[in-house]
């Protein structure tokens, strides 16, 4: 027994032996490749650190500039006050009066107005003004104001306010009563009356002809104003595309920390706020660092990249952050990638290696042949499979590999090239189509192959030789089997839905001119207004790059929005003198009249809502739903951009056209309230830059 059984036992451990080494050296190449990929992207998530420690910064620097620029702009309004001679000649007379007697002396009843006046129109321009709140009624409830200006003399007392200036009272009697003498200052952000965020500003008046010191200073002017549709939208960083980018303002308040601006988890401004001593809260060490990049945990304990920057004019700081997980997701994903890379591989090699120990040592050899061999009849009957799918296809379907050549074809494909099947595969597409005719395929499965990623052509019926519209998509298949780094084309006959989808649009343009037609009859004065607003909202639309779907909606849109006039009374429409209310309200109502008409068609575009939506504002100051800025369709604030300048520009029964400047100066003035500001931006650039003023010159003569 022992003479048969040692041999065996030899060969056994001469075979297992190699396989135990090999699976040893495995081993190691596996540690020695995860240590190398945890090394690598530890390099890599270095250099994107570096990548959005610069990202932020730019971020951060311009929210930074953006705020310090409204500040100074604050300032610089109640410094146009304090250097106006009548302000500073009243203030300089009343404080010498009250040197020369303690009684402060009766105000001049016209110069007081006067200083009213100035103050009540300074503070509805610079916004230093907002409604009062309160009942507005006959009885004894006292109205509060919100914001605005006042003067005061060296003693803090009021001597000019404009309406609705708050009393000084609480927090702004405090203020009020520690201004520093010949310096600006401002209060910091509180809740007003109204609970709503507001903001003081205060800047020294001085003598007529006096220095700029202390003792030349006769007063000071103060504004307060309320903040929230001012400064939190400059904390929006124009084109940001991350999900948790987020820019704050904080303040230290003794041991916590104030969030001054609404935050991304729906919290509104000045409601939250954290102890300073929270263990890794980026806030507060922004708070203490100023202009540090580092990593922490903002105040939903979430990890955040972070930086800083201070205010001096005021005790805030600004706080540009994103998510840690967002944003190195890229370089994670790497790492991981290489470690599974390096995983896999190792294992692969393993399995290889175990394979052919298994192969060469096993006695059930033939068995596995057997195997293998069913296997590639499975494979053999799968492709049979999947040829007849592609032959039933009236697509044709054909395979290129790197060199051009025919890897596979279905029987559309055979057919359209002349040849049997079995002859062309292995063919040359330039010798079976002709070298133009594979031009753009081998030009097309190249770009494919480079990009890894489907391509895709039209050939338009005008440059086929057969006159067929045909779609063709490239599509990379990498390495397979039969064909090396090959590429997937299927060319697809779409005439029928080209030619289907151009007599659509034909019949939807016939209907919009005999519409157009109808107005303009209805309405001699204002005949291609319709043409000319679709004109001028199709420029806009293009100059915005809003791509060719959003010019198709706003043309139709601007051709059709005249169309409920035929409800409106002809002799309305051609009224000479200027309209009472009611004619205002019953013209109004025909835009909304439009929208109901062309309800159920089908524009390819957002045609009716577009309609709808015509009359509101940027701010949500419009009609009918208060919809406010990106809430609005881009294709509804183009066409009100281009309506209102082609109504300016064109002259009516009751008015002549504006000039365009003056009609554009007009617009501009609106940017931001009532009219997108891009769009606004965009109009402007058609005019003096891509032929607007010569194509629309003649808006102005009477139609």
């Amino acid at each position: 027994m022992s003479l048969t059984s040692a041999p065996s036992e030899a060969g056994t451990n001469r075979r297992i032996r190699p396989l135990i080494l090999s699976c040893i050296v495995i081993a190691s190449v596996l540690a020695l490749g995860v240590l190398a990929a945890l090394a690598l992207g530890k390099a890599d998530r270095e250099r994107e650190l570096r990548t959005w420690q610069n990202r932020l910064g730019i971020v951060a620097d311009s929210r930074f500039a953006a705020i310090s620029n409204w500040l100074e702009r604050q300032f610089d309004e109640l410094a146009g006050i304090a250097a106006n001679t009548s302000v500073q000649l009243y203030m300089t007379e009343l404080t010498l009066a009250q040197t020369a007697a303690p009684q402060t002396p009766g105000q001049d009843p016209a110069l007081a107005t006067y200083l009213r006046n100035l103050l009540t129109v300074t503070a509805e321009r610079a916004r230093f003004a907002a409604p009062i709140e309160g009942p507005d009624v006959p009885a004894n409830v006292r109205r509060v104001g919100l914001a605005g200006l006042a003067l005061l003399d060296r003693n803090h007392a009021v001597i000019a306010q404009s309406v609705g200036m708050p009393p000084l009272e609480g927090a702004l009697a405090a203020f009020v009563q520690s201004l520093p003498r010949d310096k600006r200052v401002a209060l910091d952000l509180y809740r007003n009356a109204a609970g709503r965020p507001a903001l003081g500003f205060a800047m020294p008046v001085f003598a007529v002809q006096g220095g700029n010191d202390a003792t030349a200073q006769v007063g000071w002017v103060v504004g307060i104003k309320e903040v929230a549709d001012e400064l939190y939208p400059l904390l929006r960083q124009p084109g940001e595309v991350y999900k948790t980018a987020e820019n704050l303002l904080v303040r230290r308040s003794d041991a916590r920390i104030d969030f001054l601006s609404p935050l991304a988890d729906g919290t509104a401004a000045l409601t939250r706020t954290l102890a300073a001593s929270t263990p890794r809260l980026a806030e507060a060490a922004a708070l203490a660092n100023p202009g540090d990049f580092a990593e922490g945990r903002d105040y939903r304990d979430q990890a955040v990249l972070y930086v800083s920057r201070a205010f001096s004019a005021v005790p805030w700081t600004l706080v540009a952050k994103i998510g840690r997980d967002e944003a190195l997701a890229s370089s994670e994903a790497r790492r991981q990638q290489l470690i599974v890379v390096f995983s896999l591989g190792a294992v692969l090699l393993a399995a290889i290696v175990f394979a052919a120990w298994w192969y060469g040592s096993s006695r059930e050899s033939a068995q596995a042949a057997g195997r293998y061999k069913r296997l590639a009849d499975e494979h053999e009957r799968q492709g049979l499979f999947l040829k007849l799918v592609a032959d039933s296809q009236p697509t044709a379907i054909f395979i290129l590999d790197e060199d051009g050549r025919y890897g596979f074809a279905n029987e559309e494909a055979a057919r359209l090239a002349g040849l049997p099947m079995g002859d062309l595969v292995g063919k040359p597409v330039g010798n079976v189509l002709g070298p133009d005719a594979a031009k753009p395929h081998l030009a097309n499965a190249a770009k494919a192959r480079e990009a890894k990623e489907r391509q895709r052509t039209i050939i338009a019926a005008e440059d086929d030789s057969a006159g067929r519209t045909r779609q063709i998509d490239y599509i990379p298949i990498g390495d397979s089997h039969e064909v090396e780094d090959g590429v997937l084309v299927v060319e697809r006959d779409i005439t029928a839905e080209v030619g289907a989808r151009a007599k659509r649009e034909r019949g939807l343009l016939d209907l919009v001119r005999t519409l157009v037609a109808l107005v303009d009859k209805r309405d001699p004065y204002a005949a291609h207004h319709s043409t000319r607003v679709a004109m001028v909202a199709q420029a806009i639309a293009r100059e915005m790059n809003l791509g060719d779907a959003v010019v198709q909606t706003v043309g139709f849109a601007g051709s059709l929005m005249n169309l409920g006039k035929i409800l409106v009374p002809t002799e309305l429409l051609t009224k000479t003198g200027q309209l009472n209310e009611e004619e205002i309200g019953l013209i109004r109502g025909s835009l909304r009249a439009t929208a109901d008409f062309l309800e159920g068609i089908d524009f390819g575009g957002p045609v009716v809502e577009t309609l709808r939506q015509l009359s509101e504002h940027w701010d949500g100051s419009g009609q009918p739903h208060g919809l406010k800025g990106a809430a609005i369709l881009a294709e509804a604030r183009v066409v009100a951009v281009a309506n209102a300048f082609v109504a300016l520009a064109s002259p009516r029964a009751y008015r002549a056209g504006m000039p365009l400047d003056e009609a554009i100066e007009k617009i501009r003035a609106q940017a931001g309230t009532v009219f997108d500001r891009r769009a606004v931006t965009a109009l402007e650039n058609s005019l003096e830059n891509r032929g607007g003023r010569d194509a629309w010159a003649d808006f102005g003569k009477p139609a």
